[in-house]
């Protein structure tokens, strides 16, 4: 991934070398503020309205009103991306409540938002490659109780993800009152005597946009889908284990603490959901 010279800030596109906030900014001081994650293919924006809602219900949740209209937003993102249309995008919008006159734990009254927008080109893994599969651990969430939040605050995150890659593995699953939830960065499917099974949403996880089309492309394919819990002897026991993500797109789980998933070969379900998810985003691509 590189990222590219020009970001949004605070109403003005200007070099990423001359972009700086204060050291008082709440997001600096106290992770008070949330973000999204966006890809676009070929200059177009991957499900926007839905990170846009996201993102308002974001801020909601922490007591913040939205901080431009979604036309706003369309405007600002389309013209990130735009001179680098001829390549794969992510797109990082942050926004925070801004900087106070010093250091408090209280929430201002008055305040001013940091509002911030950069992309980077990506490069997607081919079909072939992501069918190769991947190797994950379960560890127990140390997180907090509100994760449908998209908050900035993702130390608990990077730590269950660090413990995953010390082990050699791409991901961790969350273990939460003897239940699985979600990866470090990612949320979770399995499929079970054909059936496609994914934790419903709570503050226990957050809501995937990439989650939800994997879910409509299943159910175009005839695929059986519920949303349940799914119990950590039922993660054990699956015949395929898929993690999903807007960057990373469906990642099919091999082996899952040293144990072989299934036959320890990306299952049929994932090859059909995954071969729709990348005819999804050629249409994409081509509106």
């Amino acid at each position: 991934m590189s990222f590219n010279s020009t970001v949004f800030l605070n109403g003005d596109f200007l070099p990423l070398t001359e972009a700086k906030v204060s050291v008082l900014d709440r997001g600096f001081l106290f992770a008070d503020g949330v973000y999204e994650v966006i890809p676009a293919y070929a200059g177009k924006l991957f499900r926007l309205q839905q990170h846009l809602d996201r993102l308002n219900s974001s801020l909601s949740a922490i007591r913040m009103p939205p901080v431009m209209s979604d036309q706003q937003w369309t405007d600002v993102l389309t013209e990130l991306v735009e001179p680098h249309s001829q390549s794969d995008q992510s797109v990082y919008v942050q926004v925070t409540r801004g900087a106070g006159a010093n250091r408090d734990h209280q929430l201002p009254s008055d305040y001013q938002a940091t509002t911030f927008a950069m992309c980077q080109s990506i490069v997607t893994d081919s079909l072939s490659t992501i069918a190769k599969g991947i190797s994950a651990i379960t560890l127990d969430d140390i997180r907090w109780d509100w994760c449908h939040i998209k908050s900035v605050a993702l130390l608990g995150n990077i730590l269950l993800k660090q413990q995953a890659s010390d082990q050699n593995c791409t991901e961790a699953i969350l273990l939460r009152d003897g239940f699985a939830t979600e990866g470090s960065a990612s949320n979770l499917f399995i499929v079970k005597n054909k059936q496609l099974i994914t934790p419903p949403k709570s503050h226990n996880l957050l809501p995937g946009i990439t989650r939800d089309l994997v879910l409509e492309l299943a159910i175009k394919e005839g695929i059986d889908c519920i949303e349940r819990e799914i119990s950590e002897q039922e993660l054990f026991n699956a015949d395929e284990i898929w993690l999903t993500s807007s960057t990373k797109e469906i990642m099919p789980v091999i082996e899952l603490n040293r144990q072989a998933v299934g036959n320890g070969q990306p299952g049929s379900f994932w090859q059909r959901v995954s071969i729709s998810y990348s005819q999804f985003k050629e249409t994409l691509r081509a509106q």
